[in-house]
């Protein structure tokens, strides 16, 4: 109804899961890859918890479409199905026929169907939305269908999604023995007040809006106050105070719209850890914590994914594995919402600290290769290794005329300011690469990917550390 009054091409605060609404931002990013690695490299049952509207299935549409290949997904949202119906939803899903009746024999056939799948090369993960309504014969099932295994390996690997009530069963005494079999635990937290804003900003320009802020500051803090930072909370405000503000005839929205919204909605508060957490910030920090270990794990895992030339993989990435570590959460700063940074595509979520300006094209120079490349140079100097950024683009070192109309083409896109050109050599082959922004986080970069428009076919940008461009052959003096 309100689409042209605001110029969108879509809905951008539909609350069923659209996985082009995906927000990387506030820790999600993370935890996909997290879970990604958790998936394929590990053989324990794997839980996801989180309140009501936090994300859970949005994150479980995720995993759907970003596996690899070689894994084959059984989803099963109904979560009041009995022991013989889970196994005979399992093997329906798997393409085997059983019949009804005979427990044991179900097991024994849906085993065998597994070692076939497994002698194949390929890997089957089941995943179980709305766990914490199972019966107890259900989750006891799933104790008894983590138990299949060849000699070396497991044959299912299992991924419960829940509220926070998942977590009380499995404390359970009864349940101790299922609960000893979780190896990762990943808990979606609420957002923090300084996410909305990003949030909002990135579900309209995933919905094709290109204007200023339509939210104003007012209007981001009733937002964050009444939703508790559950993401289905803030798209149903979101919508009905746009609705407000499109019978009001304005075009931006205030507090009176999501007043409005607000008593429309007549939502009740979070009891409990949750809505603690978010109100204090506190949980914030914890669940980065007991992610970011994974969360590094998956750094390689996430690149050698990425559908980009080989040549672009630094030789540092093929050589060493990973140092895991769990660093201390660097505290976010996101730009105020009624910011001028914050009116645009990627500047939605500008990148920080004091790195030095590249210089910006102009009419009588539209491309400087050697400014820009001395910018990054001394930008590279003052970066801590912990810092993140957008890579854009790799190629030969010769095709000085392809990084500048690649920039130049992309000028609508991107911040040109914060647009940087490093020369590096990989194999023997020296290369020119295009780098953008400066994020103390992954969890940052991930936002600000998130937030970016369209980029030309050449480029299929990713998130790196700056201690992958400080690797070896991939320094300023490699060239």
């Amino acid at each position: 109804m309100y689409l042209d009054h605001f110029g969108l091409q879509q809905a951008p605060f539909r609350i069923t899961p659209h996985t082009e609404f995906f927000f990387a931002g506030a820790n999600r990013g993370a935890t996909l890859e997290a879970l990604i690695y958790a998936i394929t490299h590990d053989e324990g049952i794997v839980k996801v918890s989180g309140e009501v509207g936090s994300g859970k299935t949005m994150l479980c549409r995720m995993l759907l479409e970003r596996l690899p290949d070689n894994v084959e997904t059984v989803y099963l949202a109904n979560p009041m199905l009995s022991r013989d119906e889970i196994l005979l939803a399992i093997a329906a899903e798997l393409r085997l026929p059983l019949p009804e009746g005979h427990g044991h024999l179900l097991l024994r056939a849906l085993q065998a169907r597994l070692l076939e799948i497994y002698a194949a090369g390929r890997q089957v993960v089941a995943l179980i939305d709305e766990a914490h309504a199972m019966p107890a014969e259900a989750l006891e099932e799933i104790r008894l269908l983590s138990n299949l295994e060849s000699s070396q390996h497991k044959l299912l690997q299992i991924v419960l999604f829940g509220q926070p009530e998942l977590d009380q069963r499995l404390g359970e005494n009864a349940m101790r023995q299922l609960n000893d079999r979780i190896t990762h635990n990943f808990r979606l937290e609420p957002l923090h007040r300084r996410d909305v804003a990003v949030y909002l900003m990135f579900r309209l320009r995933a919905a094709g809006y290109r204007g200023p802020d339509l939210f104003s500051r007012q209007a981001i803090e009733l937002i964050s106050k009444a939703s508790e930072g559950l993401t289905r909370r803030i798209n149903i405000l979101a919508d009905k105070a746009l609705l407000a503000a499109f019978s009001e005839g304005v075009h931006q929205v205030d507090g009176k719209q999501v007043r409005a919204a607000i008593r429309d909605a007549q939502f009740r508060r979070i009891d409990g850890p949750a809505g603690i957490r978010w109100w204090i910030g506190a949980g914030a920090a914890m669940a980065l914590a007991t992610i970011a270990g994974l969360a590094y794990l998956a750094g390689s895992y996430s690149a050698a994914r990425q559908t980009r030339p080989e040549s672009t993989i630094d030789a540092a990435q093929t050589t060493t594995a990973p140092v895991v570590t769990v660093p201390q959460p660097p505290t976010p700063s996101v730009p105020e919402p009624s910011s001028p940074s914050a009116a645009s595509g990627p500047s939605a979520a500008p990148p920080r600290g004091s790195s030095p300006e590249v210089p910006t094209p102009s009419a009588a120079e539209p491309f400087s290769l050697d400014a820009r490349i001395a910018a990054t140079e001394q930008w590279l100097k003052q970066t801590p290794d912990s810092h993140h950024f957008i890579q854009l683009l790799v190629t030969d070192a010769a095709s000085h005329e392809q990084v500048a109309n690649f920039i130049v083409n992309n000028a609508g896109t991107l911040d040109l300011r914060q647009v940087r050109v490093y020369r590096s050599s990989i194999d023997g082959r020296k290369r020119l690469g295009v780098i953008y922004g400066d994020y103390p986080s992954r969890d940052q970069a991930n936002a600000a990917l998130a937030t970016l428009g369209e980029i030309s076919p050449s480029s299929r940008p990713y998130v790196r550390a700056v201690a992958r461009l400080r690797s070896p052959g991939a320094a300023k003096g490699s060239s």
